[in-house]
């Protein structure tokens, strides 16, 4: 899952580029070295990108990237250092300061109201139909179509899958996958690409590979048939589906101000891009958010919240099912005072919210659970968290069992029950916070 909301985010930001050379130049400013006297306000983002050792540019864009400028020579619109500036904006916000925008982009903004074709001539922006409402409606309809061209040849995919036997897949290999999941983001649709590459892997991943590539097959086929039918759908769940094929996920309500406990925080990541993900407790509403951040190969993300630490500050939830996922205000203020962990309860209780938050998105991989009472117990298979009385255990995933964490868990308990907070997905439970009875004020972080 996290692999592929990287690739989500990358391919969402890299949308409007014009030509691979673009898509080039905004690899190299999409960080936020080349950039000074950046900030934003008013649905707008702006910086001075300065081009190796060459001159520096002023570059400004609205927040959807549907409006841009920039004062370079560049024949391309829009130009890597707008696609640059965007990135930073979907990678990094906190590089972004709340400011009042100088008289440059002012000036960007009047013309755009007064002469928008001159305006976008003038800066250098596609003349098109950027600033023209109706001209985005239909940009918005042509994606569309794309994306349901891709998601019936992706169906006729597993339909020649099936048809054929699960064993051709391992002789066929990753090959065709690729070449699917290349078409896929050539249809503008990132999720169903991720999901094809993730199907290409399956087969000779190990025992049992089968059954994960028949899984695995119905969710994609799940996700393709419920696409042309998102407008029929209730929208939290409509949502769910746009995101899940690859369109961004708007903000949705008002913001949620709180005492927030910060219960862990780990990266993950491939060569292009770093992911962070940070889980957040309010103390006072009982919500659970999803922070997310990053930063370009090489680069560690901005956001860093200490673990255990209690802040004061604001959450704005996006939409969507499950509406884990949140964009920070404009900063945290620590609060004193310590702060126990989330409320939990015994296995059970966990496999149920997770089974719950599976009937509102189907394509979950895990979901935030705290579990309370439980003890790491060696068993045949492996490392599980079970209750205190036996009743009932949670295998822990694979990756987990193989992380220095583990055995600081083992430590922390001693035998004893604690409590755990982690991910519970179809492989099984990933802790990343304990307490111990004895100091249920102290989060020990597991990654």
């Amino acid at each position: 899952m996290d692999g592929m909301g990287v690739r989500r985010a990358v391919d969402q930001v890299l949308e409007p580029a014009p030509d691979e050379v673009s898509r080039g130049a905004e690899s190299e400013f999409g960080t936020a070295g080349p950039w000074s006297d950046t900030g934003r306000g008013d649905g707008a983002v702006w910086g001075v990108c300065r081009d190796g050792g060459g001159p520096a540019y002023r570059t400004a864009a609205d927040t959807t990237g549907s409006s841009y400028a920039c004062d370079c020579p560049g024949r391309t619109s829009p130009c890597g250092h707008v696609l640059g500036l965007l990135r930073l904006l979907a990678s990094d916000g906190t590089a972004f300061g709340k400011a009042a925008a100088p008289d440059w982009v002012e000036r960007w903004r009047e013309e755009r109201r007064e002469h928008p074709g001159n305006a976008a001539r003038d800066a250098g922006e596609s003349t098109g139909d950027t600033a023209d409402p109706a001209a985005a409606r239909r940009r918005a309809e042509r994606r569309a179509a794309r994306i349901t061209s891709g998601a019936r040849e992706l169906e006729q995919r597993l339909a020649d899958l099936i048809r054929g036997g699960l064993a051709t897949a391992e002789r066929a290999g990753a090959g065709p996958w690729e070449e699917t999941a290349a078409r896929m983001v050539d249809a503008q649709a990132p999720g169903l690409a991720s999901r094809a590459r993730e199907l290409g892997a399956i087969p000779g991943s190990g025992p049992g590979w089968p059954v994960r590539l028949l899984e695995e097959s119905a969710l994609t086929h799940l996700l393709g048939r419920a696409w042309p039918a998102a407008d029929r759908l209730p929208a939290p769940f409509a949502t769910t589906v746009r995101t899940r094929i690859g369109l961004p996920a708007p903000v949705a309500g008002a913001p949620v101000r709180d005492h927030w406990l910060v219960l862990a925080r780990y990266d993950t990541g491939d060569t292009r891009l770093i992911t962070r993900r940070t889980w957040l407790h309010g103390t006072t509403g009982g919500r659970t958010a999803l922070l997310l951040s990053y930063g370009a190969a090489g680069r560690t993300p901005r956001l860093e919240l200490p673990v255990g630490a209690v802040l004061d500050g604001e959450l704005t939830p996006h939409a969507g099912s499950g509406q884990l996922r949140a964009e920070p205000g404009e900063r945290f203020v620590p609060v004193a005072g310590p702060a126990g962990p989330p409320p939990g309860g015994p296995v059970g209780e966990g496999l149920d919210a997770y089974g719950r938050a599976l009937r509102e998105d189907p394509w979950l991989e895990a979901w935030p659970v705290t579990l309370s009472g439980v003890v790491p117990a060696r068993a045949e298979y492996g490392w599980q968290l079970a209750d205190a009385d036996g009743r009932e255990a949670l295998p822990l995933t694979p990756a987990a069992q193989s992380r220095p964490g583990l055995w600081r868990l083992v430590a922390l308990s001693g035998g004893a029950p604690v409590t755990v907070f982690g991910e519970c997905g179809h492989r099984g439970f990933t802790p990343l916070a304990a307490w111990s009875p004895e100091a249920p004020a102290e989060t020990v972080p597991l990654v």
